[in-house]
């Protein structure tokens, strides 16, 4: 099972054995020999063998972007690494080396056909994002746990199994274990596992099946519970509004306040207004925003590109109509003898070209105008929206004074009025308990840890002021970090679309300015030729 490398020579998978590789396994004969000579681009081979090497590591294959199969069978290699730019893998063959543990292929999501045959391998794991496995050979190996084949059954697409030659082959219910468990599964070891044996298998095995199918499905309806949970705390924070739906807010302001907590549970606090109410508002605010904002966005891009289009069909136009007589100028060059009479056409071929850059250069200019007005307009609707947006929320959150533009305006109760009117309406609760207390009339249910706190009223007085405190940073951080997350978002916006408008205009000058040369070069060539 081990192969040996202490006598062989070891080989280092460089650059040189690639190229070779590639060249062997390449075109023949003539068109061999032109691709040897140009060069074979890395990124556009699709299948590469390189077994027989002695290959001791996996290394220096992350220009192989387009791979769809690779050989590294009959080698040395001791461990799987280096693959993770293979994203368009499908078939890998890795047997008959020296690997241990099944690791490094998190990112072959396309891999079909895996393998491992012959090495030293004990243990099937690492394999969770493989979703479209459909064949696997990991015979003579050291597998040695039966139960371990159970990480199969996540592959659904898997129809033909090799575990030939390993311990667990040598159990005396293997095959039926298999059949039962992988019930999908066409071929075990290369024979066909008939409706017979699965019948049997599904007899022996029953109640444990049925068991595992009822785990499976509830591991299932966690796992969409919580992509549905992760897609709309997505959905959210895009809004700026995570965690705003319900009473997370109030809930957090005594998560880490243990005076709170003892305040809370007095008589009476539970039954005070929250802020639960004005977290909803400025959730559905929120919400109500960033459609308005996804509106705003999509329009400006669909103007902006059907500029830049309208720009590409007059200029494609232009390029369409100098092209109709360029042919005729040139083959006119070719033909004239007369000397003066080859100069005014090369003079007049020159005029022509400049006319057409000019032109091009012009609707260039044009459209840059033109799309800085656009781009201007974007930036000051999305300003206002943003702006409107964080005067609703400093609105709810009342830390500035607030001049809002619409004189009619008027919020609901805010965050901090509401938050004070609690404070005064525990410390009013816990002074009553307060005298309660000092005449023995507190009911028998207040927790011990809760009576505590009523030594004298300095002590209540500090708990309730320093939860208080507690509370007003909390709905500050809250704002400050809503405000500064929606600033930001807009700032990279429109830095990122002033970025791409500069990365086009100067691809666009680029482009002309090279096809403008080609032209100038193409005339130069006919001139020499005569």
């Amino acid at each position: 099972m081990i192969r040996l490398y202490g006598k062989v020579e070891q080989s280092v998978m460089d650059e040189k054995i690639l190229q070779e590789a590639v060249e062997e396994q390449g075109p023949k004969e003539e068109a061999g020999q032109i691709s040897k000579e140009e060069g074979i681009s890395f990124n556009a081979v699709l299948q590469l063998r390189l077994e027989y090497k002695n290959i001791l590591k996996i290394e220096h294959l992350w220009e192989f972007t387009s791979l769809t199969k690779l050989q590294l069978n009959n080698n040395l290699i001791q461990k799987i690494e280096g693959l993770a730019n293979l994203t368009n893998i499908k078939w890998l063959d890795l047997s008959f080396n020296n690997i241990e543990k099944i690791e490094g292929l998190e990112t072959l999501t396309k891999l079909e056909d895996l393998t491992f045959y012959n090495n030293k391998i004990s243990c099937i794991e690492n394999m969770d994002t493989l979703n479209n496995l459909t064949f696997f050979a990991i015979g003579n190996n050291c597998l040695g746990q039966l139960d371990n084949v159970i990480y199969l059954r996540r592959f659904k697409n898997l129809h033909t199994l090799n575990l030939a030659g390993n311990p667990v082959a040598q159990e005396a219910n293997y095959k039926l274990f298999i059949a039962a468990y992988l019930s999908d599964l066409a071929y075990l070891d290369y024979r066909l596992l008939n409706g017979e044996t699965k019948k049997q298998a599904f007899a022996k095995y029953q109640y444990a099946i049925e068991e595992i199918r009822h785990n499976e499905l509830q591991t299932l309806k966690a796992t969409e519970a919580e992509q549905k949970r992760q897609e709309e705390l997505q959905q959210h924070q895009e809004a700026f509004v995570e965690n705003l739906n319900g009473s997370e807010l109030f809930d957090s302001m005594f998560a880490q306040d243990p005076e709170a907590q003892k305040l809370n549970q007095l008589p009476g606090v539970a039954d005070l207004p929250q802020l639960v109410g004005l977290c909803i508002q400025m959730f559905q605010s929120g919400f109500a925003e960033q459609k308005l904002r996804e509106a705003e966005v999509k329009a400006f891009l669909e103007v902006l590109q059907e500029a830049v289009r309208e720009k590409q069909q007059r200029s494609a136009q232009l390029v369409s109509d100098f092209e109709k007589h360029r042919k005729k100028r040139i083959l006119d060059l070719k033909q004239v003898e007369d000397a003066a009479k080859e100069e005014a056409q090369v003079n007049q071929y020159m005029t022509e070209i400049k006319t057409l850059c000019d032109s091009c250069l012009l609707l260039e200019l044009q459209l840059v105008d033109q799309l800085e007005e656009i781009i201007k307009d974007f930036e000051r609707n999305i300003t206002d929206m943003v702006g409107s947006f964080i005067e609703t929320v400093q609105g709810i959150y009342p830390f500035h004074t607030i001049v809002h533009s619409n004189p009619h305006y008027a919020p609901a109760p805010l965050c901090r009025d509401l938050e004070n009117h609690l404070h005064e309406e525990i410390k009013d609760i816990a002074m009553a308990t307060l005298e309660k207390v000092a005449k023995n009339e507190v009911e028998d249910d207040l927790p011990d840890d809760v009576r505590a706190l009523f030594v004298d009223k300095e002590t209540v007085m500090n708990a309730v002021g320093a939860s208080h405190d507690s509370h007003m940073l909390r709905i500050d951080n809250r704002e400050d970090k809503l405000v500064t997350r929606i600033n930001a978002w807009m700032m990279n916006l429109i830095k990122k679309i002033q970025d791409e408008e500069v990365w086009r205009n100067r691809k666009c000058i680029s482009e002309i300015q090279y096809f403008i040369q080609h032209l100038r070069n193409q005339l130069e060539e006919v001139l020499h030729q005569e």
